[in-house]
């Protein structure tokens, strides 16, 4: 394939000036990027809002996730704060241990707002 001005277009694997750039093809780069460490993405849309996953990404360090982040996540200018984690770093509960996690809350009804009478001048909460 050639430009208009009849020069060849270099393939895909092939750097601006046409020369080879040592990838064996598409698939080399994907499969480095399979074996760097998954970050989390959060982003926080406006300042005094909270950080929101936004999703994950594969990169070397830190530095890289945090760039990478910007420009896949923020593209149209709607983040003022990026965080990102290593996913090997998030514990989680397991769906299993929600009995255990969450059930004893019903116990506790004291923290229910029913106990409190609201003046009439407050209004509506």
């Amino acid at each position: 394939m050639t430009t208009g001005a009849g020069k060849p277009v270099p393939s895909p694997e092939q750097g601006r000036d046409g020369e080879g750039s040592g990838r064996k093809g598409p698939e080399a780069g994907a499969s480095a990027g399979r074996d760097w460490p998954l970050w989390e993405v959060f982003v926080r849309s406006k300042q005094g809002l909270e950080h929101k996953h936004c999703g994950s990404l594969h990169a070397v360090d830190a530095q890289q996730a945090l760039q990478m982040a910007r420009d896949v996540y923020t593209r149209r200018q709607e983040g003022v704060s990026i965080w990102v984690v290593p996913s090997a770093t998030i514990t989680a509960s397991e769906p299993d241990d929600k009995p255990a996690f969450f059930e004893p809350m019903a116990d506790k009804i004291y923290r229910h707002p029913t106990f409190y009478t609201i003046p009439d001048e407050v209004g509506h909460m």
